[in-house]
């Protein structure tokens, strides 16, 4: 995929597709430019049926994403109006993700601040590895978030532990955030690639229909505003009338491993 940065890279390995944020000299920093690229990355990673899970990952191991690049918001951010504009790239992206059907892991390294936590918690998955460090300093910026990155805070950490976060603009460590919740797993660093690649080959040997079903399901439970009841009727339906639930069932009576198509 022909990006028009190179600060993001898309790259596919099998049913893997890898969305790597290329700008380590600012610690992975997102500008403008590199938001509406990512935006490209999930729209095209969509439609491509070959691809099962999305990895996200920051280059460089000294950062995950460390937030936006405040060096562009002198010319980008420097006033309310201005601020409307790049807040709607940012909704795009931040839409496009949240939009995005297959399973998205964040493997994350170093530091994970501001931007960087809400892609993060914006992933389906966070496996970090046990030198990371995490912080939201807003507070310190003068600036504020949107519902959305903040609505899908609370859910993982709960309110007393978002607003914590939130207030106090601390940094964290990697044990501090997986007692909140923030974190699924910590992985020793040297161990944490292959442990990123082994799940995600493991997602996508299974039923693409099912996952896309369950990640649709799961986001209808925590969101009453969201809830279509016969739109979760119609999914699961479509599971049942698969070919991959026959391939399934005939896998499991056969004692062998199922080769499933998402058809």
């Amino acid at each position: 995929m022909e990006l028009k940065t190179n600060k993001i890279i898309a790259k596919k390995d099998s049913n893997i597709g890898w969305m790597i944020i290329n700008n380590p000299e600012r610690r992975n920093a997102i500008s403008l430019e590199m938001r509406e690229a990512m935006t490209e990355v999930f729209v095209e990673y969509e439609k491509d049926p070959d691809i099962r899970v999305l990895i996200i990952k920051g280059q460089g191991g000294k950062a995950f994403i460390s937030g936006a690049d405040i060096s562009e918001f002198k010319e980008v951010r420097n006033n309310y109006e201005a601020e409307k504009l790049y807040a709607k790239a940012t909704d795009i992206m931040t839409s496009a993700m949240n939009a995005f059907s297959k399973p998205i892991i964040a493997m994350i390294e170093g530091y994970c601040v501001g931007g960087g936590v809400a892609t993060a918690i914006a992933a389906d998955i966070r496996i970090a590895a046990d030198n990371t460090q995490y912080a939201i300093p807003a507070a310190k910026l003068g600036l504020a978030y949107g519902f959305d990155n903040l609505q899908q805070l609370v859910e993982l950490v709960g309110p007393a532990n978002a607003k914590r976060i939130l207030f106090t603009a601390d940094m964290m460590d990697a044990n501090t955030a997986h007692h909140m919740g923030l974190i699924n797993e910590i992985v020793e660093v040297e161990k944490l690639e292959q442990y990123v690649i082994d799940m995600a080959n493991r997602i996508a040997a299974n039923a693409p229909l099912t996952i896309m079903v369950s990640k649709e399901t799961v986001k209808h439970v925590l969101r009453s505003d969201i809830k279509d009841l016969k739109k979760l009727a119609q999914l699961a339906e479509l599971c049942f009338n698969s070919n991959d639930f026959e391939e399934g069932r005939e896998a499991f009576m056969e004692k062998r491993k199922p080769n499933f198509t998402g058809k």
